[in-house]
């Protein structure tokens, strides 16, 4: 079924802020996975090295944002949560509806609206797969991924990150974006995903394609995202070493090692124009991977960058088992809009060059 991108936040606001909030037990509306604690994730299945199995296909899908709405408590009741649940499905199936052949187009530079219609050519709702539900931890319906700090916001940044992010804007008012193909956002290169899907940290993007695979051996874990393809090859043991700062992959150099039934990943080294929310070139990553059941992984990561961040900040997402097949994403293929977009741009840039040296016309 379609699905249609629809944040915590603006839920909230639909059901209305005096509706009840309340911890919850452990416990899930029937039919939901839970994401429980990591020590209580014993049982499921292992690989024949006697490992906790986390392969197969996952989706980390959420309508639950990254950081928590501003007045709002950590963890929602089940009967707030049922309304918002509620309400994506009925938006979802309200923008499913077949349109009018008789509508007028839209109006010159959009009709300010969320969909195709509201920048005149985006996906409409058939192609959305933004998740539809709450994410569920430890049995309770969370308001944000982030969970410490404990306002489930992102810490505010360094003073050299702020200093940072001046430079890097000054420098690229040097060059349009339409100047070269390097300008165009990575995501639009179809070089990685919009968001961090790949990651790390691997997150929803609230818009599609948040799917992914695992592949595991005793010595290598493979991630693939299906947006963009992007695969992370992880290196399994303490046994190995980052490589020098000079090499700097797309997602960074990432090492596993096993803590328990909790795979435990670091990740440094990351490619200059890969950094997570602008952090510096000595960002750390650690991610956790632990098999909760048959149909839920429980992953938590932690972001360490004290060049960027007053504070290292982790998250918990749940990824669900996904019964569906995992695509090709032929992002760019037989697209040759990024060619005219450029070609477009020296055109006008050559239009304007000769007005200027054209002579004034004479007077009347």
């Amino acid at each position: 079924m379609p699905r249609h991108l629809l944040a915590l936040g603006s839920c909230l606001v639909l059901v209305g802020a005096g509706a009840a909030i309340a911890p919850l037990a452990a416990q899930a509306p029937a039919g939901r996975a839970v994401a429980a604690a990591p020590a209580a994730a014993k049982a499921g299945p292992r690989t024949p090295d006697g490992k906790p199995d986390l392969q197969g296909n996952w989706s980390n899908a959420t309508v639950t944002p990254l950081e928590r709405p501003a007045g709002q408590p950590p963890v929602l009741s089940p009967a707030l949560v049922a309304r918002i649940e509620k309400g994506v499905q009925d938006r979802i199936e309200a923008l499913s509806k077949p349109s009018d052949p008789n509508r007028e187009a839209p109006p010159a530079g959009g009709d300010g609206s969320t969909g195709a219609a509201g920048n005149v050519g985006g996906y409409n709702n058939f192609w959305i797969d933004a998740g539809e539900r709450v994410a569920v931890v430890n049995g309770e319906y969370r308001t944000s991924l982030i969970v410490d700090p404990p306002d489930g916001r992102v810490p505010a940044l360094t003073d050299a990150a702020r200093a940072r992010q001046a430079e890097r804007a000054k420098r690229n008012q040097q060059f349009g974006e339409y100047d070269n193909p390097e300008n165009r956002p990575l995501a639009e290169r179809c070089i990685a995903s919009f968001g961090s899907n790949a990651g790390p940290p691997m997150l929803p993007n609230y818009f599609y394609n948040n799917n992914y695979t695992i592949v595991q051996t005793p010595d290598h874990v493979m991630v693939m995202t299906e947006m963009v393809h992007d695969a992370r090859i992880i290196r399994i043991g303490k046994q190995h070493t980052h490589p020098p700062a000079s090499v700097r992959p797309w997602w960074g150099d990432s090492i596993g090692w096993w803590e328990g039934d909790t795979l435990v990943i670091e990740t440094t080294n990351f490619h200059p124009q890969q950094l997570f929310r602008g952090a510096s070139d000595t960002l750390k990553v650690i991610e956790r991977i632990s098999r909760v059941d048959a149909d839920t992984l429980l992953y938590r990561f932690t972001i360490d960058d004290p060049a960027t961040f007053t504070r290292p900040w982790s998250g918990e997402v749940p990824f669900e088992k996904l019964d569906e097949l995992i695509y090709e994403y032929a992002c760019h293929e037989a697209n040759y809009a990024l060619t005219n977009v450029l070609s477009g741009e020296r055109s006008q840039e050559k239009a304007r060059e000769a007005a200027k040296k054209s002579p004034p016309p004479p007077r009347q």
